[in-house]
């Protein structure tokens, strides 16, 4: 059995293709049910967020899972394989762990160090305990990524400053508009990353909106984002976006969708100079938007300025975040390897035991003349002789565990011991 991802993400295939392969939460089911279903896999979670579409699995073949996955991603893209490999990330063994705590810790972001990533991993594992695709070997996995990605945050000053797409976003928009002070606000969404646009556009760090109205498709949860200040935010239904985006100066798409919800009409009418920023994976708002006269789109791919503003800030912590990470690795995959070898480890020396025993008790009548205190001191020397033969087999086999030599010796003392 051994531990992979496969995946596609934003350091290493275009937009065009994350927004393809992207799984929106109510799809989530539906692709891990295909993945659970393949031959060579027997525990996946699926990590898909608006840059990375990953499947972390247990597997007894590697090849045949890799392809077996792909070809799922490829089905989900709309493509074949061949468009979809040169893309595809795929981690083997160690590998898995020092890049799912990198993700945890926001070191794989598009922002380095944001702090959605750690709820959209909480959320993946708590998917798969849903679905029931998830066994011990990820949940652990997963579970310590969390604690790495909490300790690199806590320990260091990786999450300062510009530390979300939300935060990214407003400070984008501010510095395209050049001050948000009395502008007409327009956000769509009321998930997670639209609750962080409107606390950021609460904040004012970059400007006073004149006014912000938040338009979701379900109204109570667009009520509940505007109770945040009930005098500065407002909430309407996706029927009620048209009217207000033709009298907005910044519009925000940070809805979860899979088809357009602002198309070109809606901006079309609008009254004015209207910049539009598009989050969403897919895309929410129409491309042609882009040909509108006083219409400028934006999407994640013009955050790259505040990218590499956050990267020029954090560069000593992101160090300082990767030492803490390969920490947590080492101590992360110790672990499984104790874990690992333990129950061949307790067979061997019960077997050991067992042999002790058996022979103390058929020489017991040769022994006949010892006394009790010579007896027990006989005991204690098998024991001792028995606890020195298992030592280095007992190391051997936690050291190795999980690899191809641990896999051989494993092999080796149940052929040799007949376990």
């Amino acid at each position: 059995m051994a531990v992979i991802s496969v995946g596609v993400d934003h350091e290493h295939a275009p937009l065009e293709l994350l927004e393809a392969v992207t799984v929106p939460e109510a799809d989530c089911s539906k692709v891990l049910g295909a993945l659970a279903a393949l031959d060579d896999l027997s525990e996946v979670v699926l990590v898909s967020t608006c840059l990375r579409t990953e499947v972390y699995a247990v597997v007894d073949r590697f090849h045949g899972a890799v392809d077996g996955i792909t070809s799922v991603l490829a089905e989900r893209a709309g493509t074949d394989l061949a468009a979809l490999t040169p893309s595809v990330t795929v981690h083997f063994d160690r590998g898995v762990s020092a890049h799912l705590f990198a993700v945890a810790a926001g070191l794989r972001s598009a922002v380095p160090g944001e702090t959605e990533v750690l709820g959209q991993i909480r959320r993946s594992l708590e998917r798969a305990e849903e679905e029931r695709t998830v066994g011990p070997e990820l949940t652990e996995l997963f579970r310590r990524a969390l604690s790495a990605g909490r300790r690199a945050r806590a320990e260091t000053a990786i999450a300062r400053g510009t530390t979300s797409f939300a935060h990214a976003t407003v400070q984008m928009a501010a510095s395209r508009l050049g001050s948000l002070d009395g502008a007409s606000v327009v956000v769509i969404g009321a998930g997670q990353l639209a609750t962080g646009i409107v606390e950021s556009l609460l904040e004012g760090r970059r400007g006073v909106p004149g006014g912000i109205v938040v338009a979701n498709r379900t109204v109570p949860a667009a009520v509940a984002l505007a109770a945040k200040d009930p005098s500065r935010v407002t909430a309407i239904g996706l029927d009620g976006l048209a009217a207000v985006v033709a009298a907005a100066d910044l519009v925000i798409s940070a809805v979860e969708a899979d088809s357009i919800v602002l198309p070109a009409a809606a901006l079309a009418r609008a009254g004015g100079p209207v910049l539009v920023v598009d989050l969403g994976m897919p895309r929410t708002v129409d491309p042609a938007s882009a040909s509108l006269p006083g219409v400028t789109l934006l999407d994640i791919a013009h955050l790259r300025d505040v990218v590499d503003v956050a990267l020029k800030e954090r560069r000593d912590e992101i160090a300082a975040a990767e030492v803490i990470l390969s920490e947590e690795v080492e101590r992360f995959l110790g672990d499984r390897r104790a874990r690992g070898a333990a129950p061949l480890v307790t067979e061997l020396r019960t077997r050991l035991e067992q042999l002790r025993v058996a022979e103390f008790d058929r020489n017991r009548g040769e022994l006949a003349t010892l006394s009790a205190e010579q007896l027990e001191r006989v005991e204690q020397l098998t024991r001792s002789l028995v606890a020195k033969i298992a030592h280095e087999p007992t190391v051997a086999l936690r050291e190795s565990s999980g690899t191809d030599r641990g896999h051989r010796l494993a092999d080796a003392v149940r052929a040799l011991f007949g376990l």
